[in-house]
């Protein structure tokens, strides 16, 4: 057999080498993960549930979901471990917020792109506003065209009565 021949085998054979390589490496980080839950812990469960770490034993873990609810999780069923910040963030809806106050964005873009001098320099709210109406001249003919459109048939939405 020659060495090109082997060559497909060789390079599958590494290929699942490194494919069960990676995949030890995330069941142990996943393992102690769950070796470093701490009564107080926030955590998520595979199943998607949020709780509070009551009590960790050997194999379980007793978590508190709510007011009163105590139940009992396999250690395996525990998906993550939260950061105190991000389950609160998520729980309870508390963002930590390191910035100043002076960083957040208004809600209204008026005080993006009114300045206070072009602000004093605006009209003020009692002026009326021009919407476009036409004067007490034009009346007559707008009325007169209203009285055309009354006299044309009405259309319907389907309904006929002469058939």
């Amino acid at each position: 057999m020659s060495l090109l021949t082997l060559l497909p085998f060789i390079v599958l054979i590494g290929a699942m080498f490194l494919m069960t390589r990676s995949a030890k490496k995330k069941q142990q980080q996943a393992a102690d993960m769950r070796n470093q839950m701490q009564p107080g812990s926030g955590i998520r469960t595979i199943g998607g549930m949020y709780a509070t770490v009551k009590e960790v034993n050997e194999d379980t873990v007793l978590v508190d979901a709510g007011p009163g609810v105590d139940l009992l999780f396999a250690k395996n069923a525990i998906g993550a471990v939260l950061t105190d910040d991000e389950y609160n963030r998520i729980v309870h809806g508390i963002e930590h917020d390191l910035k100043s106050d002076a960083d957040i964005v208004p809600d209204d873009a008026s005080s993006l792109t009114a300045t206070d001098e072009s602000a004093a320099d605006a009209p003020g709210d009692d002026k009326a506003v021009d919407l476009g109406k036409k004067d007490a001249a034009d009346e007559p003919a707008a009325e007169a065209a209203e009285a055309k459109t009354d006299a044309e048939p009405k259309k319907t939405d389907g309904d006929s009565e002469a058939k």
